[in-house]
């Protein structure tokens, strides 16, 4: 099960329920599938930007493994969770998108889910491998944006 554990699962879930939403609950609102559709597309470029950016420092980007370095430039000088970040813009773009406004509700319900699975443990992961960097980097910079 940890194998299969990983956020792009949880998007999905969390997609499929404001799906879900719109079937039942269809609300279009004026120029919501231009703002769906571009919300989507930044969250899928934030997302390859910062996957590149970790491949190019050599280290993972997948969730419970002990990074190799710490990035702090790029688009990780706005966020210290770009990835994160990308699938709740895609989360958010995708209720836009469905004509599903509800589904915007889902969003802090997403990041809040994330960062208790995912983010409180990375932190704590990166903060016993890089210490003061990380510590300077986490004052600087905020986990989401």
């Amino acid at each position: 099960m940890r194998e299969i554990d990983l956020p792009p699962l949880w998007l999905a879930v969390f997609a499929a329920i404001t799906w879900a939403l719109a079937q039942v609950a269809a609300t279009p609102l004026p120029y919501d599938r231009a703002l769906g559709g571009a919300l989507i597309g930044l969250g899928l470029a934030l997302m390859a930007i910062a996957a590149a950016q970790m491949v190019l420092h050599h280290t993972t980007f997948i969730p419970r493994r002990d990074p190799s370095d710490l990035v702090t430039t790029g688009v990780f000088a706005f966020s210290r969770n770009p990835i994160y970040l990308g699938d709740a813009l895609v989360l958010g773009g995708l209720a836009l998108y469905w004509h599903a406004p509800l589904g915007l509700l889902l969003v802090p319900l997403f990041m809040a889910f994330i960062t208790r699975r995912y983010i409180l443990g990375e932190e704590a992961r990166i903060a016993a491998h890089f210490g003061e960097s990380y510590a300077a980097y986490r004052a600087r910079t905020r986990r989401w944006l």
